[in-house]
């Protein structure tokens, strides 16, 4: 068994304060990290720091980019044991994804579907929410996910563990581990 860690995110940024204020939960954004010090961490989020209209899919790091600039990002981080032939479809998805990252869009459209209870899909196109459930999908992680998916929806899957609280920037994985 593997573990694959969660990291549910609020910035304050305009997209993010609609995001929460259509679903009315605390955080907007999701990612998934391959490691609990979050090096390994991806998504579909800005492109860059201050462009919010550009949306790929994007290797996130807490002290650079968007999460450096958005200094008060509020996050909650989970950790969920899953098979080692999952964790390893996973991996190897996101590598295949990665070099080949201009080719997936953000899915501003999916994303504003979800206001009205829609599912917006196209080919290479995802919101967050979107692609972490597309990789449990893809890996067999059997969560009975919602079709219509919402970053917080995570919170409440089979076996998940929450690690953290805070402030993305405070996130120190030793810590947890001292206290644990």
């Amino acid at each position: 068994m593997k573990k694959i860690y969660l990291v549910l995110t609020y910035t304050g940024t305009v997209l993010s304060r609609i995001v929460k204020t259509w679903t009315k939960k605390e955080f907007s954004h999701i990612s998934i990290s391959l490691d609990e010090n979050l090096e390994e961490m991806y998504s579909f989020g800005r492109r860059n720091a201050y462009n919010p209209f550009v949306g790929r899919f994007v290797h996130e790091y807490t002290d650079k980019g968007t999460f450096k600039r958005f200094k008060n990002t509020k996050c909650a981080i989970y950790y969920l044991e899953i098979p080692d032939e999952s964790f390893e479809i996973i991996k190897n998805k996101i590598d295949e994804m990665y070099p080949n990252r201009d080719t997936y869009k953000f899915n501003l459209l999916g994303l504003f579907a979800v206001s009205i209870n829609k599912k917006v899909t196209r080919e290479n196109y995802y919101y967050c929410a979107e692609f972490v459930k597309y990789l449990f999908e893809l890996s067999n992680i059997d969560q009975n996910l919602p079709y219509i998916i919402k970053p917080e929806d995570f919170k409440n899957i089979d076996g998940i563990t929450e690690v953290y609280t805070g402030y993305l920037r405070d996130y120190n994985p030793k810590e947890i581990h001292k206290i644990a």
